[in-house]
């Protein structure tokens, strides 16, 4: 398995599940609409006001699912990090890449803000002949 294969996979989807933890310790899982770097990075956006944003700030882990047809997906746990400074640019421009209409969201949406997503553990599994599960443990 290597990042190029993942890369190529993740690519090809533009939804996933994300899952965080509440300041109760609950799980909560949501669907966003992402973008991924060359270098395995997550990169979506989520408004203030939503529950996935208040849990980020209390706890920057999280695990996505990305990939469900056919018996394949990524399993990806990595950590979260509100977009700031001299990088934000450039992450939002893969972001915008995949969603265009994410440029007009950043500038008339209330309280948009953009994370990244660092992967730490990465699972590819396809359940298809020959069966393919495999693991990888960043950094990436």
């Amino acid at each position: 398995m290597t990042k190029e294969f993942l890369y190529n996979f993740i690519k090809q989807h533009r939804l996933a599940v994300i899952s965080t933890t509440s300041k109760k310790n609950k799980p909560e899982a949501a669907l966003i609409g992402f973008a991924v770097s060359e270098e395995l990075e997550i990169v979506f956006d989520t408004v203030k006001t939503s529950r996935k944003y208040q849990n980020l700030l209390h706890n920057p882990n999280v695990a996505i699912v990305i990939g469900w047809d056919n018996e394949t997906t990524v399993q990806y746990e990595g950590i979260a990090t509100e977009l700031s400074g001299d990088d934000a640019g450039r992450y939002k421009e893969i972001y915008f890449s995949v969603y265009p209409d994410g440029r007009e969201r950043a500038v008339t949406w209330p309280h948009i803000v953009h994370f990244k997503v660092i992967p730490k553990w990465i699972r590819y599994s396809n359940f298809n002949e020959p069966v393919v599960v495999e693991e990888l443990t960043g950094p990436f």
